[in-house]
């Protein structure tokens, strides 16, 4: 695993664990693959990507990968909260049928979120960092549509405000987060930072020498368990020998080296997908941290992505017997601060909306007792 680094002034807001925000990041270090670096082109490869469709980038991506097909057997009720089920009369009867590396996060970070997110479906209120974020994965997407030699910093600055229009027509909730900035200047101070990371974006690669084999890659397989794996690569490059990189652009901070492993889960819960899609183990796994200029890379092998397998199913176990009990346990952390669902919480005082799930029913006592006794 290796870090490279570009220094650059760091706007406010990431997507990274807070935790992990502002801490120094690895001492710089060559790029050993000779096809994963911005100094060499990388040619599309017609027909890699037939897995899926494109969305927008980031954690949003993600979630609309989720939502794409429904995590309950009636697809009716996609999208839909327990609210909403009651008034429209509907009853869910099945829990979760797919995984992506977003809500394994989410078990792995809390049970209980991941039961906010995925079975109550809980809404969650748009902050700045992660719109931010949504917004800069747009620019650098949309730039790749332009000829190589026209993909340079002042056009992808250009294409900020119109990529903004575009996120708020889609999503009209983002219209919130402004919606008490009466002279504007929160807003021009929030759109100058996504031009500061889209620009620091061409200090650490140089897309006059990338063609991408695609972008905003919807991937989704399924497992020999039956697990459904899903979720959205912000861009794959096919080297003309045939090797690939995943890249995946963070415009948060690049988290100390003791937390590098829990940041490449999510690249290697993609080249898992890939492997078993393509047959192929992808040669290098690239993480762009736009707000501190770091590039983190880690070259994978079978054994790397067994592991995150096994991992995987082991966690899939453990949230089936959660869906199944109904037992989702707060999992307390410093990131408890920035969590939307507090006052749903026990470890805030609060309580779960009423699970939306069938239960097994307990045994009576006559059940019971005619197991314990004598035939």
């Amino acid at each position: 695993m290796e870090t490279t680094t570009a220094g650059g002034t760091e706007p406010d807001g990431t997507e990274t664990a807070p935790a992990a925000e502002g801490t120094p990041a690895p001492p710089p270090a060559p790029d050993p693959a000779p096809t994963a670096t911005a100094d060499a082109p990388v040619p599309g490869v017609d027909g890699f990507g037939a897995v899926g469709a494109g969305a927008d980038g980031g954690e949003a991506a993600n979630r609309a990968a989720d939502a794409a097909v429904s995590t309950t057997a009636e697809s009716s009720d996609a999208g839909v909260g327990p609210a909403a089920q009651a008034v429209a009369g509907t009853v869910r009867t099945a829990g979760p049928v797919s995984l992506s590396p977003s809500r394994a996060g989410d078990f792995m970070q809390c049970p209980l979120l991941y039961r906010f997110r995925v079975i109550d479906r809980l809404p969650e209120k748009p902050s700045e960092a992660a719109t931010r974020g949504t917004l800069v994965h747009a620019v650098l997407e949309r730039l790749f549509d332009a000829p190589a030699a026209e993909r340079t910093a002042p056009r992808a600055k250009a294409l900020i405000p119109g990529q903004w229009d575009r996120l708020r027509e889609s999503r009209p909730e983002l219209v919130e987060l402004f919606a008490d900035d009466v002279d504007g200047e929160r807003l021009a101070r929030w759109l100058t930072e996504a031009e500061q990371l889209v620009e620091r974006w061409f200090t650490l690669e140089d897309p006059t020498r990338l063609e991408p084999a695609e972008r905003e890659l919807f991937v989704e397989t399924e497992l020999d368990s039956g697990l459904r794996l899903r979720g959205i690569i912000d861009r794959v490059d096919v080297a003309p020998t045939g090797e690939v990189r995943i890249v995946d652009y963070k415009t948060g901070k690049a988290p100390r080296p003791e937390y590098a492993e829990g940041a490449l889960f999510q690249m290697k819960f993609y080249a898992l997908v890939v492997w078993r899609l393509k047959k192929i183990v992808p040669r290098r796994l690239q993480l762009v941290y736009l707000g501190s200029g770091d590039v983190l890379t880690y070259d994978p092998v079978p054994a790397d992505l067994e592991r995150v397998e096994r991992k995987l199913l082991a966690l899939w176990e453990a949230i089936r017997l959660a869906t199944e009990t109904g037992d989702w346990r707060p999992r307390p952390t410093k990131l408890c601060g920035w969590c939307d669902h507090r006052a749903h919480c026990p470890e805030f005082g609060g309580t779960p909306p009423p699970y939306p799930l069938p239960l097994p029913q307990a045994p009576t006592t006559a059940q019971v007792q005619g197991r314990m006794g004598p035939e």
